[in-house]
């Protein structure tokens, strides 16, 4: 399939995206500028400043992007979608932040999902991947410990990216996977399933990590995981946990649990 490159990357319709969302829909503002430096620092930003709950900040271009581990990145302009939310959290649900995540990863995979997207996996614990090259990368933050508890979750979801333009060799685009899409239509797509599945992490219920590692293509794969510390750990990614945590079998029958680590694929099935 050809995909139209300079279709894709028309500049976002706010209009549609603040009916979809605001109008019809559950958050409580949506701000779109057309370059900023870091969506996801101008939402912490706002956060002790009175930004209302599921603020949705988009641009068409990052100048200072940051990834996981404060790596740097970034993309031609209207290349992607790039967005952050606010989500501000009640105290007794701070224990449960680390799976958030996990959550956010879903929501883009249901995304996928709706386009029939094939070969799509999340790699533990949030890179969404298409037969195992990355296609969006997700950076959770949190703030307001001391008094509203808030995250800023913020995806940067490579749409239509040439070979040519990819930042890394093991990355990949929709574009470059067949796969064409109106940007402001996967945006709206992807934010809605977000509502839906933080709205299950907010239940009593962890069903939803059912769905979580039903698309998890790090289990059943041989990982090298490198742990705080430099430390290195090799093993057979067995499951995840209820918290979010990745298990990890190694060579010896032990089974561990990892709350943190770089995880890499060793074998692709």
């Amino acid at each position: 399939m050809n995909v139209d490159i300079s279709r894709s990357r028309e500049p976002l319709n706010v209009e549609l995206l603040k009916e979809k969302l605001l109008q019809n829909g559950d958050f409580g503002q949506v701000i779109y500028e057309k370059v900023t430096g870091s969506t996801n620092a101008d939402l912490l930003a706002l956060a002790g400043s009175g930004a209302p709950n599921w603020t949705v900040k988009t641009v068409e271009f990052q100048d200072h992007a940051r990834g996981r581990l404060g790596r740097p990145w970034s993309a031609p302009e209207g290349s992607q979608t790039i967005v952050s939310v606010l989500v501000q959290l009640s105290i007794d649900q701070v224990d449960r932040i680390g799976t958030i995540p996990l959550a956010a990863g879903l929501a883009v995979m249901d995304a996928l999902n709706d386009l029939g997207v094939e070969g799509a996996g999340l790699k533990w614990p949030n890179d969404v991947q298409i037969h195992g090259k990355k296609l969006c990368g997700i950076l959770v933050e949190a703030t307001g410990f001391d008094s509203t508890p808030t995250v800023v979750i913020g995806w940067g979801t490579n749409i239509s990216l040439t070979k040519e333009e990819l930042p890394v060799p093991h990355a990949t685009s929709l574009a470059l996977e067949g796969v064409e899409v109106d940007r402001t239509t996967f945006l709206i797509n992807m934010l809605t399933h977000l509502h839906t599945r933080l709205d299950q992490w907010q239940g009593p219920s962890v069903d939803w990590l059912d769905d979580y590692r039903a698309v998890c293509s790090s289990i059943g794969q041989d990982v090298r995981v490198l742990l705080p510390g430099d430390k290195e750990l090799l093993g057979e990614a067995i499951g995840v946990a209820t918290g979010g945590e990745i298990r990890v079998r190694d060579a010896s029958g032990t089974v561990h649990t990892l709350n943190a680590g770089e995880i890499t694929h060793l074998r692709l099935q």
